[in-house]
């Protein structure tokens, strides 16, 4: 799958990005949710997390992708 992945052109710097982006995207996600829906801080913690776990996911892959740029 990762050669794949490097083969139609996404490198591990573009992974990267997309998990720093997630980590920003979970902490806004949280303070949105949290100020502008009724539900309460359980539901803004959830979508934090929920956004939050694709972070690893995107590190991993661009760890995953920087053994075919070598």
């Amino acid at each position: 799958m990762l050669q794949m992945l490097h083969e139609k052109g996404l490198r591990s710097e573009h992974c990267y990005m997309l998990g720093m982006a997630s980590i920003g995207a979970a902490f806004a996600s949280w303070l949105l949710s949290k100020r502008l829906e009724e539900n309460g801080i359980a539901r803004a913690d959830r979508w934090g997390i929920f956004i939050g776990e694709w972070a690893p996911t995107f590190i991993g892959l661009g760890n995953g992708l920087r053994t075919y740029e070598k």
